[in-house]
């Protein structure tokens, strides 16, 4: 290369880093309008399904407490830290009986049985569910003050086949024989009495769960169920609150797929799930009137993200209806993060569940968002926080876990905390904008941004996520910020004080700015 080539590729390579430097030091402008509201948020939870069972009962308790604080405290370190990600939802899993069948549940994988509170004898049993008693018993002293029962299979004593999966039948009816419906019934009744009486009053039921599933595959409990099905497992629910003054609203829905919800999506009797059960002919006083999906397969590519949640909306607002995303993991296979397989402790699916979380949030107006089950002991994305063996010989040994283990935080858990931890229960998320000129698709791929505030109070949170590697530089002057949290690949909701409201947010981060909507 001669030397006149040489200066040339210096002057590109100087051009390019002026470049660069130049798009660090572009500052977008802020501007808030607090008296455009969406919605009002209800909570952000996860549930106890399936590993808390052996965790809660049978792992040191010194473990145990620090895997309870990482879920659900509010308290903050000597630096100013988030101790724990302050969860305002826990869903407890209501068992179907699967775990006393043994190897005869044909359920090989015993994390994924259940104890169940009522024999086949009729006799109740509250000292079931033990670990999972564990951490909602941790879940209400660390202040959680709502908690939601969901079953996903009846009892197996009154399933059709005896099993607490569906099998062969593929006729989309409730795995529950007919005689049963109001057995199956009184006793979500008595689980509600029980736990009301020992200071635990279950704010919701969720009665089905995603019953457009066959569930015949024997990893885990599950029952497909037709719309009519829930309809009259709902209505037999109903009275029985009445009869017995509980106050428990009832939760339906718990679409396996969001478009379920909107559209018949090919399985008419168990689709359409808006039209059919909130129209004026089917009014429960006991449902809420909210209705629940997982966003399951609809997060990826990015234009599936964001259609499928627009439609959502608009069928929901034709019907003035509330909205719960209810139940989510990395299940579907995509380019930035790959599927499910292997678990990821790192930064890149924080952000990409960041990213769907705004998403429900800010497209389909979700009042709450609940992640799949808290704890997991698989080489799977499906946890807040993991656990193994400690042994890297034999990681994921199941039998050795059931005893003691190792437990590891994840980004995950603290992106998700950026959320929970700050934007509670009763702020209303209101109107925000930056002064930038870009299509949704191109937000969603680079920069995104949401606000929420505490009329009371006039408290100011702003969830951001820089998605992209580039730093964003962003002025907050007409509005007091006073502290940022930040998770990124080295940092656990960090706290920073903030003293210059132009704020610089680095690449690949989530942020949640704490502040006043007056200056």
């Amino acid at each position: 290369m001669n030397k006149s080539s040489i200066l040339y590729v210096f002057i590109i390579f100087i051009f390019l880093i002026n470049c660069e430097s130049k798009a660090q030091q572009q500052v977008s402008k802020i501007n808030i309008n607090s008296k455009e509201i969406y919605q009002t948020i209800e909570g952000f939870g996860a549930s106890d399904a399936w590993r808390c069972q052996f965790v809660g009962k049978n792992w040191p308790e010194q473990k145990r407490k620090k895997i309870a604080k990482l879920l659900f405290s509010q308290e903050v370190d000597k630096q100013g830290n988030p101790e724990g990600i302050g969860l305002s939802i826990w869903r407890f899993y209501i068992g179907a009986g699967t775990t006393e069948q043994k190897d005869s549940s044909h359920i090989e994988n015993e994390w994924r049985r259940s104890e169940s509170f009522l024999d086949p004898k009729g006799n109740y049993d509250w000292t079931k569910q033990k670990g999972q008693q564990w951490f909602l018993n941790s879940a209400k002293k660390y202040g959680v003050d709502q908690f939601l029962a969901f079953s996903i299979s009846a009892l197996v004593q009154w399933t059709k086949n005896g099993k607490g999966f569906n099998g062969d039948n593929k006729d989309g009816e409730i795995n529950l024989k007919p005689e049963n419906f109001d057995d199956y019934a009184q006793f979500m009744v008595e689980f509600l009495k029980h736990f009301k009486s020992k200071g635990i009053a279950f704010d919701y039921l969720s009665p089905i769960n995603e019953p457009q599933w066959d569930w015949e595959k024997k990893s885990q409990e599950g029952t497909p169920a037709t719309n009519a099905n829930i309809l009259k497992i709902s209505k037999l629910l109903n009275d029985k609150f009445k009869e017995n003054s509980l106050q428990t609203k009832i939760v339906i829905g718990e679409s396996a797929d969001l478009r379920w919800l909107y559209s018949d999506f090919g399985k008419p009797e168990r689709g359409n799930q808006i039209k059919y059960f909130f129209n004026t002919k089917n009014k429960i006083e006991s449902l809420k009137k909210t209705i629940s999906g997982h966003s399951y397969f609809t997060t990826w590519p990015i234009d599936s993200l964001l259609s499928t949640r627009k439609k959502l909306n608009n069928k929901l607002q034709k019907h003035n209806l509330g909205y719960w995303q209810s139940e989510f993991c990395i299940l579907e296979n995509t380019d930035d993060i790959g599927g499910g397989s292997k678990r990821d402790l790192g930064i890149n699916t924080a952000l990409y569940v960041a990213r769907v979380i705004h998403a429900d949030l800010t497209i389909a107006n979700a009042s709450s968002w609940q992640w799949w089950t808290a704890l997991t002991n698989a080489d799977y994305k499906d946890g807040l926080i993991y656990l193994d063996t400690g042994d890297n010989k034999d990681l994921f040994n199941l039998n050795k876990m059931k005893s003691d283990g190792d437990f590891h935080d994840s980004k995950l858990l603290w992106a998700f905390g950026n959320f929970s931890r700050f934007v509670r229960p009763k702020m209303k998320r209101v109107k925000i904008d930056l002064n930038e000129h870009k299509t949704l698709k191109e937000k969603y791929k680079d920069f995104m941004i949401s606000a929420y505030i505490d009329q009371e109070t006039s408290k100011l949170v702003i969830v951001a996520i820089n998605y992209g590697k580039t730093n964003k530089t962003i002025d907050f002057s007409d509005y007091k910020i006073n502290a940022k949290y930040q998770t990124s690949k080295d940092k656990n909701l960090e706290y920073h004080k903030v003293t210059n409201q132009i704020i610089t947010l680095k690449g690949r981060t989530v942020n949640t700015l704490i502040g006043s909507i007056s200056n």
